[in-house]
């Protein structure tokens, strides 16, 4: 069984930070890309931000400079937010393409559970 379970959502005023993590745990053989999305409400889920396991990073036009994604080298990855505004306000999700112990014919995209994230004005 393969699990994310990302952590470090919360309350920020506008123009502060937050540093979400995201751990993958289980039967994994090998983790490629790794990236955040997120969903307010009554919108669609949207990209944040996505690392490869290389280490190249993408971002969405509206965090760029405010946001940085990372990874570690075992099974976690990071999303440091800096300038925090209200209309990031959503839920945080970790995303991950993995594969797992069993062969690659099992290689899929698995989704954390997700973690809120609120920016007050």
């Amino acid at each position: 069984q393969v699990q994310l379970v990302e952590s470090g959502g919360g309350l920020v005023q506008a123009g502060g930070s937050l540093r979400l993590s995201c751990v993958a745990s289980g039967t994994i053989f090998s983790i490629n890309d790794m990236g955040w999305y997120r969903q307010a409400p009554g919108k669609q889920r949207e990209l944040v931000a996505t690392i490869t396991s290389g280490g190249s990073t993408n971002y969405a036009d509206s965090v760029k400079g405010r946001f940085t994604i990372s990874r570690d080298n075992t099974k976690n990855t990071y999303l440091q937010m800096s300038s925090l505004e209200p209309e990031d306000t959503a839920v945080y999700y970790c995303n991950a393409d993995i594969t797992p112990w069993g062969g690659s014919r099992f290689r899929r995209e698995y989704w954390g559970q997700g973690t809120q994230v609120t920016v007050s004005s």
